[in-house]
C-alpha cells in the first residue's frame, strides 16, 4: 500500500470503541453509533480512521485479546463494507492486529513501538502494512530527554526492521501524552524536525492531551485551540499525519496550513 504523504498532510480521526476513553468515553461503543462517527468524520475530511478498542489514558484497565478483538473487529468490518477510507488499528498486541488486519484495516498504530510484544512486528512484515511506532517506556528515569527519546525509537525501529517489516512501512510518533511531564511533552513536539531527518513519516498525536489542559488551563472539552495549535506547530516542522479528536477544525486548518506551506498549493477557479 503506497499512501502519498508529499501532497498534503494527512489527518487520522480517532474512533474509540471503548467505554472508558478520557475524551469521549462509550460514545461510539455500539456498532450503530461507532458507523455514525466514522460516517461523519469522512464527511469532514478525513483521510484515516483510528480504530481502538481499549483505553490508554492514565491508569486505564487492560482487557484481554479476545475482548480487545470482539469490539473492534465488527466496526472495521462494517467501516470497509460501507466506506472507501483507509483504517488503522490502536493496539500493542500481535493477535489483535492480525485479526484487525484480517478484517480489512490498513495499518498498524502500536503506543509501545513493538516492545511490548514483539510479534507484532512480525504480523506488520506478514501483511506488509505500515506500523506506527510511537515512543513510550516504563518509566520517567531520563538522563538527557531528547536523546533519550531519540535512543528509545532508535530502538524500535531496529526490532521491526529485524523482523522483516520494510522502511517503507515504518512511520514514527513522539508519543505526546505518554510518561512525559508538561516540559517534556513541549520537547517532544520540538523533536518532529529531526524524526523527519530520518526519512521515515512521521505522526503526530497532541489532540487534547493533558498538558494542553495543565498550559491553558481547560477541561477535556476546552482543548480544541491548543490542540489546533500543536497541529499547526507540527506541521510547519515536517509532520505528515496528525491524530485528533476533533476532525472538522483540524481538517480545515492543514488545509490552511498545506496552502501556506505550499504543500498543497491552492489553484484559483477560472
Amino acid at each position: 500500500m503506497q499512501i502519498d504523504f508529499k501532497t498534503k498532510t494527512l489527518v487520522m480521526g480517532i474512533l474509540n470503541v471503548t467505554p472508558d476513553s478520557f475524551s469521549d468515553g462509550g460514545k461510539y461503543s455500539g456498532l450503530e453509533q461507532a458507523l455514525i462517527h466514522a460516517g461523519q468524520m469522512i464527511a469532514d475530511g478525513v483521510d484515516i480512521i483510528d480504530v481502538g478498542g481499549e483505553s490508554t489514558r492514565p491508569g486505564h484497565v487492560q482487557i484481554s485479546d479476545e475482548e480487545e478483538i470482539e469490539r473492534i473487529v465488527p466496526v472495521i468490518k462494517a467501516i470497509r463494507q460501507q466506506f472507501e477510507i483507509l483504517i488503522s488499528v490502536d493496539t500493542y498486541k500481535s493477535l489483535v492486529a492480525e485479526a484487525a488486519i484480517a478484517a480489512g484495516a490498513h495499518i498498524i498504530n502500536d503506543i509501545w513501538g513493538v516492545k511490548y510484544d514483539p510479534e507484532i512486528a512480525k504480523v506488520a512484515a506478514k501483511w506488509d502494512v505500515p506500523i506506527i511506532l510511537m515512543h513510550n517506556r516504563n518509566n520517567v528515569s531520563y538522563s538527557n530527554f531528547q536523546e533519550d527519546v531519540i535512543q528509545d525509537l532508535t530502538e524500535s525501529i531496529e526490532f521491526a526492521l529485524s523482523a522483516g517489516v520494510p522502511k517503507r512501512n515504518i512511520w514514527l510518533d513522539p508519543g505526546i501524552g505518554f510518561v512525559k511531564s508538561v516540559e517534556q511533552n513541549l520537547q517532544a513536539i520540538r523533536l518532529i524536525e529531526r524524526m523527519v531527518e530520518w526519512g521515515y513519516p512521521v505522526l503526530l498525536g497532541s489532540s487534547r492531551k493533558s498538558f494542553i489542559g495543565k498550559i491553558l488551563n481547560t477541561k477535556v472539552d476546552g482543548r480544541l485551540e491548543g490542540s489546533l495549535a500543536t497541529v499547526c506547530y507540527g506541521i510547519t516542522k515536517g509532520c505528515h499525519i496528525v491524530r485528533v479528536h476533533d476532525v472538522k477544525e483540524t481538517v480545515r486548518a492543514v488545509r490552511m496550513l498545506d496552502a501556506l506551506t505550499g504543500k498543497h498549493p491552492y489553484k484559483e477557479e477560472k
